[in-house]
C-alpha cells in the first residue's frame, strides 16, 4: 500500500531512508537546505525541496499536515532537530520519527513528542561488534533495552533438542520464532521441534542469554 513520508534532511541516513522508501514505491517528500543534497532527488522523490524546515511557514506551504509519516534526519544540528520535531507534532503530523545524536538528544525528543527516537550511528556501531566478536552470527537487531532478537547457526548445545526443551533451560527467557532448514523455513515451530546441525535459528530473548549463544563456537 502507497504511503505519504517526508524525509527532513538529507545526510547519508536521511537519503538511504528516501531511496529506500521510493524503491518500495511510496510517495516522499525530500526537504534540505542544501541545495547540492536536494539535487539527486530531483528528478527522483515526489518533490524534492530546498528549505529551511525550522520556519513553521514552510511547512505549511508545504502541506507537510496531510502527510502520514515524517523523518527527522536532520544530523549534528541539536536544536534544529528538537524545532522541527516539534513543529511537526504541533501540525499533527500523524507519525514523526527523529534521529537523535546520542542519549540526551533522545530524552529530549521524546520529551517534545517524537513518536520514535532513532539511533543510526550507536545501532550499527553495536550490530557491527557483534558480528566481528562472533563466527556464528548473522545477524543481531537491537529490540530495547532488555531484549534482542538474533539470527545465528545453531549452537552446539541446541543440537538434537527440542524446542520446548530449550525453553525449559532457559527458563524462557527466550523464544525461538522460525527455523531455516536448507531452503526451508519453519515459522512458529512446534514445540518438540528439533534442533539439527546446520540449523539457522531466528531467536528472541534477553540480552544477556543472547549474548552468551553468540559467544559459543
Amino acid at each position: 500500500m502507497k504511503k505519504q513520508f517526508v524525509v527532513i534532511g538529507l545526510g547519508r541516513f536521511g537519503s538511504s531512508v528516501a531511496d529506500t522508501l521510493l524503491y518500495q514505491g511510496h510517495e516522499v517528500l525530500v526537504i534540505d537546505r542544501d541545495m547540492s543534497k536536494v539535487e539527486p532527488f530531483m528528478s527522483t522523490a515526489t518533490l524534492a525541496v530546498q528549505a529551511d524546515a525550522t520556519d513553521e511557514n514552510v511547512l505549511n506551504e508545504l502541506g507537510i499536515r496531510n502527510y502520514e509519516h515524517a523523518i527527522v534526519a536532520i544530523g549534528e544540528d541539536i536544536q534544529s532537530s528538537l524545532l522541527v520535531t516539534l513543529l511537526l507534532k504541533e501540525i499533527e503530523v500523524n507519525t514523526v520519527i527523529t534521529k537523535a545524536k546520542d542519549d540526551l538528544h533522545g530524552k529530549m525528543l521524546n520529551k517534545i513528542g517524537a513518536d520514535r527516537v532513532v539511533y543510526p550511528e550507536r545501532d550499527m556501531g553495536e550490530r557491527l561488534a557483534h558480528h566481528l566478536d562472533s563466527s556464528n552470527l548473522i545477524e543481531h537487531i537491537r529490540l530495547s533495552r532488555e531484549y534482542d532478537i538474533i539470527e545465528i547457526a545453531a549452537p552446539k548445545s541446541f543440537y538434537n533438542k527440542s524446542v520446548q526443551s530449550l525453553m525449559g533451560m532457559t527458563k524462557k527467557k527466550m523464544t525461538i520464532v522460525a527455523i531455516k532448514k536448507g531452503d526451508s523455513v519453519d515459522i512458529s515451530p512446534i514445540h518438540d521441534a528439533i534442533i539439527e546441525p546446520k540449523d539457522v535459528l531466528l531467536i528472541v530473548g534477553e540480552k544477556k542469554l543472547l549474548r552468551k549463544l553468540e559467544q559459543e563456537t
